[in-house]
């Protein structure tokens, strides 16, 4: 049963696509959605999908821009359900291209119809960010190097994102945080959102030192909360990256039990950010190997729980919709 099923949801992070042996589009997500909350709206984040199969490279993922215009318009047309599903794009260009990114970033624009500040539905970049001495923990697909966003290419490429009404969603690893806060401070009319409540890694090198981790990660999170065009994403707490063993158990976890390993890693974002700088995303279909989509919810309700409505307001879709400049339109917030 889902809790405070009334409460209007932004789901502020979801992929869709279709890979050897993965395939995840608009009805396997809307199955997971429509499970007793109230999701009204959706952003999407660039994971790699429907890549132009021609054309430069720096081109190609275009594509994945076309593919989710595609999907948000079928969604707005009301055929498959009340829910607004890629209302905002959050596309990939690779920054490290310096001046040149910005045809790119134009290209994105125009064909999701725009930025969702002016009628589109194309609102930011995300880039990879993360690296580590541990190449096993790395992605092969999102080449990276140390210190990327230090390099004068990148900030040269990042410098186009604000003028053109973009934001930045950035994935990178817990002890990268202060990389992003250099950034954030660099650039401070450019609204950055961290992604997965800031990078936690609990397996490999990092098994067994969770005190030491979470000890680092705070030590960043409050930091980085010191920049007020930062926000932080509440998700991403399902990943196998995490160390928490969700996806290892037998039974799924509760909403209560996901609640109370969630608890320190939530708590300290929201106490450092504020509700006004929080969003929920779901990471789906990335954490469903650990829970489902409403037991998800239920524990980040669950945690929230002595929140004031207008708190609980922000953090389930206020701070989204500001931060992504999505209409109130997709929200119909008096139906």
């Amino acid at each position: 049963m889902a809790l405070e099923p009334s409460l209007p949801i932004i789901d502020a992070h979801h992929h869709l696509y279709d890979r050897p042996g993965v395939r995840y589009l608009l009805d396997d997500y809307l199955k997971d959605v429509h499970s007793g909350h109230n999701v009204r709206a959706t952003v999407h984040l660039q994971a790699r999908s429907m890549l132009r199969a021609d054309g430069p490279a720096e081109l190609q993922p275009v594509g994945e821009t076309e593919f989710l215009n595609g999907v948000a318009a079928m969604s707005a047309s009301g055929i498959y359900g009340d829910v607004r599903v890629c209302a905002g794009i959050a596309g990939y260009a690779d920054l490290n291209l310096g001046d040149a990114v910005k045809r790119i970033l134009e290209r994105h624009i125009m064909v999701a119809g725009g930025t969702t500040a002016n009628g589109g539905r194309f609102c930011g970049i995300r880039q990879t960010l993360s690296w580590d001495t541990d190449t096993t923990l790395l992605n092969a697909a999102y080449p990276t190097f140390r210190h990327m966003t230090d390099s004068a290419a990148f900030r040269a490429g990042f410098a186009h994102l604000a003028p053109l009404g973009l934001s930045f969603d950035a994935w990178g690893f817990f002890h990268q945080i202060p990389e992003v806060t250099a950034l954030a401070r660099a650039f401070p009319y450019t609204s950055i959102v961290l992604n997965h409540c800031g990078g936690i890694v609990g397996i490999r090198d990092y098994a067994g030192r969770g005190e030491e981790v979470f000890r680092q990660w705070r030590q960043g999170i409050a930091e980085l909360a010191r920049c007020p065009n930062v926000f932080v994403k509440l998700s991403g707490l399902g990943m196998r990256l995490g160390g928490f063993g969700f996806e290892e158990q037998s039974v799924a976890p509760s909403s209560a039990e996901l609640a109370a390993a969630w608890r320190p890693w939530v708590e300290t974002c929201l106490n450092d950010f504020g509700a006004n700088r929080c969003m929920y995303g779901s990471n789906f279909p990335v954490d469903k190997g650990s829970y489902s989509y409403a037991i998800g919810l239920n524990a980040l309700k669950r945690l929230t729980s002595g929140a004031s409505g207008g708190e609980k307001d922000n953090i389930f879709w206020r701070t989204a919709r500001d931060f992504y400049r999505l209409p109130d339109a997709v929200l119909r917030l008096d139906s």
